[in-house]
């Protein structure tokens, strides 16, 4: 077997060190350059991806009510900024097709807006009893399905490396909308609803921006935070409609419309007017961070 010689301890030093440089190199030209011209607003879902709702309202009209009162705020604060929305009234938009609006506009960020819900778990109770054929009591069970209405708070998603074995709720609640396009395995290179390799192919393509990405999440869930709402935090997730992001990109879930607070919250005029001047503050908290 031929021995293969080990890089001398120098050697990788010089290495380690050219790479940095070259890194660092990279990241001050790109926030020389960078600056927040376009906007790109996703308001989540719309048209028959409608399901997910609260006890009077749909995720869709709420997403879609703060994403064009978001676009309405930043035009009238930064009107050197352009906002492009990804759909402005209650139609179907493919996940593909949303980043690839902001891709094509070559969008300096993107933000998807969205409503958070809670699992329904089902459960066997037991309604009566009856007797079988040998005249002995049985139970009689029925099917109830449940979900909780106390969860509440604020939290940001930006595309990452899944785990494997990390199927939670918000990512299978997300992406389901996949399901609905006509050529799904096509658009999502064989994306399937439930192996767990196929849960994170998409969150595997290199997102250049992951770093501006983290930071626009961290500005967004301060501003919730200073406004009185619960932090669930900046997490990673595998979530398609990011993860062909060439820009900056977040999935902000205003809150929980299975709470029927949150859900008149979200709905109210001063909680519109809140949520979208936390998300604007954070806008500019991070555009004097990128281009200061």
């Amino acid at each position: 077997m031929k021995n293969i010689p080990l890089l001398r301890p120098k050697a990788i030093l010089i290495a380690f060190i050219s790479a940095a440089i070259t890194i660092l190199f990279n990241f001050q030209a790109f926030t020389q350059e960078y600056r927040v011209k376009t906007i790109v607003i996703d308001a989540g879902h719309g048209g028959k991806d409608g399901s997910t709702r609260g006890l009077y309202s749909t995720e869709k009209d709420v997403a879609l009510k703060t994403a064009l009162n978001l676009g309405a705020a930043i035009q009238a604060n930064m009107k050197d900024v352009k906002v492009i929305y990804t759909r402005d009234e209650d139609v179907f938009i493919p996940l593909y097709e949303r980043i690839g609006i902001a891709n094509e506009a070559k969008a300096d960020l993107f933000i998807s807006i969205h409503c958070n819900d809670m699992p329904v778990y089902h459960s066997s109770v037991v309604t009566g009893y009856r007797k079988n054929s040998r005249g002995k009591k049985v139970p009689i069970y029925k099917t109830v399905s449940r979900k909780s209405t106390s969860t509440r708070g604020t939290e940001t998603f930006v595309s990452g490396i899944g785990r494997v074995n990390e199927q939670d709720e918000a990512i299978k609640r997300e992406n389901a909308a996949i399901f609905l396009e006509d050529n799904y395995k096509e658009n999502y290179e064989g994306f399937g609803a439930n192996a767990s390799e196929n849960a994170i192919i998409l969150s595997l393509m290199k997102n250049t921006f992951r770093t501006q990405s983290l930071r626009l999440a961290k500005f967004v869930q301060d501003e919730y935070v200073n406004s009185g709402r619960i932090n669930r935090g900046v997490q990673e997730k595998s979530l398609a409609v990011l993860a062909r992001a060439g820009m900056p990109a977040i999935l902000t879930e205003i809150g929980f419309i299975s709470n029927p607070e949150e859900e008149d919250y979200m709905n109210s005029e001063d909680g519109q007017k809140e949520i979208v001047n936390c998300l604007l503050k954070a806008i500019e908290s991070y555009r004097k961070s990128v281009e200061g």
